[in-house]
């Protein structure tokens, strides 16, 4: 993992997984440095992750006070138990959906758990967080935020894109990423992570296109993308084709038989 500054507000803890034959997924996690300070989900659950450790490269885990879960699937729980342990009083914000589906692999401490739903706000001291739910996701109990106070948006896995090299998934703006790979992996994530955009009312998914484009963020944070700082307009460009772009296949077994082969050593030649 790698930690950077995307502004004065923010602290981005990056890190990747390659994906054969999609690409490189950025995986970030993020520290909103409030007077309440809050990390916003705890990256991945892999044995090698160590996400107490990078995040005391960058403070002092004990000084979080607020534990931001965008939604419970494995790549943003990774170091949940262990924050918890480590930052005794921190609250862990979910929905109540998210603190059930968390039941099912480890019961969560009710008594540190804070419900917030989309539409509701939360008060970290020196400013206001606007939950609300984006317009693509992959688990229903996905709420991201506005902070009021940077101007930055927490998307959740929204405007998500697998990209063509490490260095990609780890960059610090989108912009560094050539513009037509960019729309293009994000066209695809969007149709590997929400395969429901093809199959519900447009005009409808639009309107929610339509109100996170009228928060004017400054910044769009997403776990999947580098920051983006620029091009805003072109995000919400991309949503919008989203329901027409081509539905996503996934390999089957003939082609996972052929991976696997392609992973085993040549045999040589008698």
């Amino acid at each position: 993992m790698q930690t950077y500054r995307t502004n004065d507000q923010v602290t981005v803890l990056n890190d990747q997984l390659e994906v054969p034959g999609i690409g490189f997924l950025p995986v970030n996690a993020f520290v909103l440095h409030a007077r309440e300070p809050v990390v916003v989900d705890t990256g991945l659950g892999l044995p090698d992750r160590d996400f107490v450790q990078t995040l005391s490269t960058v403070m002092d885990p004990a000084e979080v006070r607020w534990i931001w879960l965008t939604h419970p699937d494995r790549d943003h729980t990774g170091g949940l138990f262990a924050l918890l342990e480590a930052a005794p009083h921190a609250r862990l914000i979910t929905t109540f959906l998210g603190a059930g589906l968390m039941s099912t692999e480890r019961p969560l401490p009710l008594d540190r758990v804070y419900l917030l739903n989309p539409g509701q706000k939360l008060d970290v001291g020196d400013r206001t967080l606007h939950a609300f739910r984006p317009p693509l996701f992959d688990n229903p109990a996905t709420v991201g935020f506005y902070d009021d106070h940077s101007r930055v948006c927490f998307s959740s896995d929204c405007f998500g894109a697998p990209l063509a090299t490490a260095e990609f998934a780890g960059a610090g703006d989108a912009a560094e990423i050539p513009a037509a790979d960019l729309l293009a992996g994000q066209l695809l994530w969007a149709t590997i992570d929400s395969p429901w955009v093809h199959s519900v009312d447009t005009s409808r998914y639009l309107q929610t296109v339509q109100a996170m484009q009228a928060i004017d963020a400054e910044v769009m944070l997403s776990t999947h993308l580098p920051p983006v700082t620029q091009m805003g307009a072109r995000l919400f460009d991309m949503l919008a084709l989203a329901p027409g772009a081509d539905p996503f296949v996934g390999p089957d077994q003939q082609a996972l038989q052929a991976m696997l082969a392609s992973f085993e050593p040549a045999v040589a030649a008698v």
